[in-house]
């Protein structure tokens, strides 16, 4: 069943939410976090060790009642796993699973909110904010927020998080259906939509919660909005007044976003931490060419944002296949957006052939990756045995249709020298 327009169904229904992650707890286990035996037993906790968490429990429950003892190991616990996502501010923040797995990483909230201030946004209104990520990321950024989210909990934790980053005069936070949320006031929007439904992801953009089409309404109120989507979002349902943006986070694709009155409209790939950004230049899909020296393998932003093209000119290279986005070039270039490889060896796919060619180079440390190929590289690596002193990465795809290896190593001292060998 869908959920009905402005709930977040990021979260379930009050009452059998769970702030920690060891059971269900009822809401008010967030008030008695807050409370100052609360807050001693997590400033306890900070640096608990989970392997010893059953002894830690026992103790602790001889002075403490035992839900607040099982509500602040959990919150222990989650804050723990939040710590990849928002650094030392985990120590400090509130969470429930959900906002754990879903909210957007600081890093990435950083790089919006700097979007933002640079388009001169001062107010803007988070809607479906879940736990507070981005509007504390706004607010550090200095744009006073208004954050929406209709679950009464999740609306909790929110201003939880405000408060004890200290940023309560800068975050709003209100508990309310976002489509009943007047935003005349703010010259910006945020809307992150939920995406999961209670049979997991939701791939049509018409079942996110609220749906596109009501946020490409709203974005449509404001002079500039940003709407969160899936990263594999169809290229033909993006607006083509939007500004679509892939971002990637250490090599991974974190999000995509639809930006409204930037003056940009079209596809851009932003790679963090660096903050590197291609955006599109309109051209044709780039040749299939011989397999030359070097392969470079584009970040995946800018595989999603369909920017391949601009790379490939970039590096004066072409497609390995017209299907796969391997590029190869006869010159190393240095580029933020694709990682290059010298290529030593192109052979047919073979396991036979593979395995004696690693034997005779005495490589141990084997990298596999791979791009239209069914094999998968675990597999692969048993049955080569890989053994030696020595390291090498082979790609397994394929070049102009047939069934290829590709044996190479990475180039990073050519980026070092800067120039083309």
């Amino acid at each position: 069943m869908v959920p009905a327009p402005g709930h977040d169904a990021r979260v379930t229904p009050p009452g059998v939410h769970r702030v920690a992650d060891n059971g269900p707890v009822h809401a008010d286990d967030l008030s008695a976090l807050l409370t100052p035996e609360g807050q001693a037993l997590l400033d306890e906790l900070r640096a608990h060790d989970p392997a010893q968490e059953l002894a830690l429990a026992t103790r602790l429950r001889r002075d403490h009642p035992a839900p607040l003892v099982s509500a602040a190991l959990g919150q222990a616990r989650l804050r723990q796993r939040a710590a990849a996502k928002f650094g030392p501010d985990a120590a400090r923040m509130y969470f429930t699973p959900d906002g754990v797995e879903q909210a957007t990483r600081t890093t990435v909230a950083d790089h919006r909110a700097r979007r933002f201030t640079g388009l001169g946004v001062t107010a803007l209104a988070d809607l479906c904010c879940g736990i507070g990520g981005d509007a504390v990321a706004l607010a550090r950024a200095g744009i006073a927020v208004l954050a929406v989210d209709r679950d009464p909990l999740t609306a909790a934790v929110a201003r939880a998080n405000a408060n004890a980053l200290g940023l309560t005069d800068l975050i709003d936070v209100r508990c309310a259906d976002v489509t009943d949320v007047d935003i005349s006031a703010y010259d910006a929007v945020f809307t992150d939509p939920a995406r999961r439904g209670g049979r997991g992801r939701i791939f049509d953009p018409e079942a996110y919660s609220p749906p596109l089409s009501w946020a490409l309404e709203v974005a449509g109120r404001v002079s500039h909005a940003a709407l969160k989507i899936a990263p594999g979002i169809p290229h033909e349902v993006i607006p083509p007044e939007a500004e679509a943006e892939w971002i990637s986070d250490g090599g991974d694709v974190k999000e995509a976003v639809l930006w409204f009155g930037t003056g940009h409209p079209g596809m851009r790939a932003t790679l963090l931490p660096g903050g590197a950004t291609l955006t599109g230049r309109g051209l044709p899909d780039p040749p299939v060419r011989a397999v030359g020296r070097f392969l470079y393998e584009p970040d995946g932003a800018v595989i999603r944002a369909h920017l391949v093209a601009e790379v490939a000119q970039d590096v004066a290279g072409g497609l390995l296949d017209e299907t796969i986005a391997y590029l190869t070039s006869d010159v190393l270039v240095p580029t933020p957006y694709a990682t290059a490889y010298e290529i030593t060896d192109v052979l047919p796919f073979g396991v036979k052939k593979l395995k004696a060619l690693l034997r005779e180079r005495e490589v141990g440390t084997l990298t596999v990756k791979k791009r239209g190929s069914a094999v998968e590289p675990e597999e692969l690596r048993r049955k080569v045995k890989p053994s030696g002193p020595n390291a090498a990465t082979v790609f397994l795809t394929r070049v102009a249709g047939a069934p290829s290896m590709l044996i190479g190593r990475p180039t990073e001292a050519g980026w070092e020298t800067g120039g083309n060998e």
